[in-house]
């Protein structure tokens, strides 16, 4: 059957390659440069995020979605959940993660299928890569104690708000979830919570510690204890059938994701390049617009962060060579909690999961906030 709007997808996606192989000068000194920036940055983002981070995270998203009974998520992150409580846990669970705005999109997606609210979704969502402990003390180290201080209070405020203002905007969408949530049969858990809770802390606990660079080669020690735990209560408490629902939810999280995740690590090396290694866009055009402490130059610093890729603590080098090339302390702040939070990539994946408006309005909240934040600092500063 002839679905015109699918059939207009594909046409756009073909006038868009045959515009690229038609327009673009590809022998071109600085597009071969373009293009070998973004496969080096895809290679880089493979080596050091996908198998350690993202793989890890699709299957606790994974679980969630199997393992973790509706009821639970209605309870903490539902809409007619506490709103002190859930916007307190998803802070909360965010910040143990410390994790990238790309790794943090499983864990999202998987809390959001499930019915949690859009204001704590989202919370969690914004907490988990910019409320870094890591991140925030290696801050204040290179850029300063007020920065890491402001960096630190702004993040923690900013997880909140940003749930607060996204709950409040699509109100009359929550409130249908409720009414809808309320008509359904919540069905009982397969096993007890604490043993759910037990094993998806397991795969929590593998996830944050083979991340912990600072633990040199014992982070592989303490993730291998963990692995471990993960496979036997697996064993022990996971029937044949289960198994197969979980590692089937964890390749469709890893069909949605992944795909989406790596053309947008390509396209935003091609156009920004690797820290110190500038692509299609020069570096001085960046550091032009970011100098002083305008309006202007905060909301340029709060969107580009947006879309630009900081893989977890990078940020905090590229805006020290930022800085002492001209950027003001305001901008620099802006881009900080913009930044490490959104990015391209993260977008892409964020408009497949819960579509253009919310996807807008979370983005427009962070720039807008993040720029407020830069700006009122930079003038006191």
């Amino acid at each position: 059957m002839f679905d015109l709007k699918t059939e207009a997808k594909w046409a756009a996606w073909m006038l868009l390659a045959f515009l690229l192989a038609f327009l673009v000068p590809w022998s071109h000194p600085s597009i071969i440069n373009a293009l070998t920036e973004a496969f080096l940055l895809l290679q880089d983002y493979a080596r050091n995020h996908v198998i350690l981070c993202l793989v890890p995270a699709f299957f606790i998203a994974g679980a969630i979605s199997v393992f973790v009974s509706k009821d639970a998520v209605l309870r903490y992150f539902g809409p007619k959940a506490n709103k002190w409580l859930s916007y307190t846990v998803a802070s909360v669970s965010g910040s143990v993660l410390a994790v990238c705005s790309c790794t943090v999109l499983p864990l999202f997606a998987g809390i959001y299928t499930r019915g949690a609210g859009i204001g704590p979704a989202t919370a969690f969502l914004y907490s988990g890569p910019a409320i870094n402990v890591l991140a925030i003390i290696l801050t204040a180290k290179v850029l300063g104690l007020e920065m890491g201080l402001a960096r630190a209070g702004g993040a923690v405020g900013f997880s909140i708000i940003v749930g607060l203002l996204m709950h409040l905007i699509f109100l009359k969408e929550e409130k249908g979830k409720v009414t809808e949530e309320t008509e359904k049969a919540i069905p009982a858990p397969s096993r007890p919570l604490w043993k759910n809770a037990l094993l998806l802390s397991a795969m929590v606990g593998f996830l944050v510690t083979v991340n912990m660079g600072f633990l040199g080669y014992w982070r592989f020690a303490a993730g291998g204890a963990f692995l471990l735990a993960t496979t036997g209560l697996s064993l022990a408490w996971m029937n044949r059938p289960e198994a197969g629902e979980w590692f089937g939810e964890t390749w469709f999280y890893a069909k949605l994701i992944l795909p989406l995740l790596l053309a947008g690590v390509l396209v935003s090396g091609f156009l920004l390049g690797r820290p110190g290694h500038p692509a299609l866009v020069p570096e001085g055009w960046v550091i032009a617009l970011v100098g002083g402490n305008t309006i202007r130059a905060n909301l340029f610093a709060s969107v580009a962060g947006a879309f630009m890729y900081f893989a977890t603590l990078t940020e905090v080098p590229i805006l020290q060579g930022l800085m002492g090339s001209g950027m003001g302390k305001g901008p620099a702040l802006s881009m900080l909690l913009a930044g490490p939070a959104v990015s391209l990539p993260s977008i892409l994946v964020l408009l497949k999961v819960m579509g253009w408006r919310k996807t807008g309005a979370y983005i427009g909240i962070v720039v807008i906030l993040s720029t407020i934040a830069g700006w009122i600092y930079g003038a006191l500063f």
